[in-house]
């Protein structure tokens, strides 16, 4: 078991926050408790610091937390939701949340979602390690040397009629799925095609791999800053941001680096 776990009280009631907060601190695996009274503070708080599990209050003034959620970083935190409403637990586990409390919190039941809370992010953790160790085989294996077949042009289906698409109008690809959304020109398209497969024919001098599931025309790129947690985000020149995964933070800043 791991120790020292961040956790993140979001309630805009200062004694249901009080509770949390001192339940959360009964447990031996539990660091740093932070706090926060509305979605605008969680989301400062969690742009300045790492957290791990998040006990989210669901109608608070100024947003709700379901709002939140469009705040958190990559990897997300646990989400277990503390409410005095029972009607929003369909929605709250359709959102990924890993338990759904019910106010007056009981201590019991506060710490066996906390605990449900722990075994999700050890399980996360341990996926992430399995993930990047993939992403760093596919790496070195992408530098040696290879024939490549590369695309001079890809032919998306849209409307009813297929369009051409040349690589230099591309701004990045994005995975959905067992498909790709190549954005070009403004516009966007899907295309029946992998991420893994495009990387492997598209010019290779032209585009960069800067997430599992994202890939860049280099040339699309305006700058690189940094993000939440020591991460870097990727500007495009249309202003578009894109998160870089943190195995590919070296290759992206030597790549970027020998650009003419």
């Amino acid at each position: 078991m791991l120790s020292g776990y961040v956790v993140l009280v979001v309630d805009d009631e200062p004694l249901a926050r009080r509770r949390a907060v001192r339940l959360a601190q009964q447990l031996p695996w539990v660091g740093e408790v932070g706090q926060a009274g509305n979605v605008a503070q969680a989301a400062e708080w969690l742009a300045q610091s790492a957290c791990h599990i998040i006990l989210l209050d669901i109608r608070m003034p100024g947003g709700s937390g379901f709002d939140l959620l469009r705040h958190l970083p990559d990897p997300a935190p646990a989400i277990v939701f503390v409410t005095a409403f029972s009607d929003q637990a369909l929605r709250a586990f359709d959102a990924q949340a890993v338990d759904y409390v019910t106010k007056p919190i009981e201590a019991g039941r506060f710490h066996t979602a906390m605990e449900r809370a722990r075994v999700a992010v050890e399980q996360r953790q341990s996926a992430d390690r399995i993930r990047e160790l993939q992403e760093v085989v596919a790496n070195l294996r992408a530098t040696e040397p290879e024939t490549r077949n590369e695309l001079g042009e890809l032919w998306v289906r849209a409307g009813g009629e297929y369009v051409r698409i040349k690589p230099e109008s591309i701004s990045h690809i994005g995975a959905e799925r067992d498909y790709v959304r190549v954005h070009a020109d403004g516009h966007s398209y899907l295309y029946n095609e992998n991420l893994a497969t495009l990387e492997r024919l598209l010019p290779a001098h032209q585009f960069l791999r800067i997430h599992r599931s994202t890939m860049v025309r280099i040339d699309a790129v305006s700058r690189v800053k940094g993000g939440p947690f020591h991460s870097l985000i990727a500007v495009l020149n249309d202003g578009t941001e894109l998160r870089v995964g943190r195995t590919y933070t070296a290759t992206i800043r030597a790549r970027l680096a020998r650009r003419d």
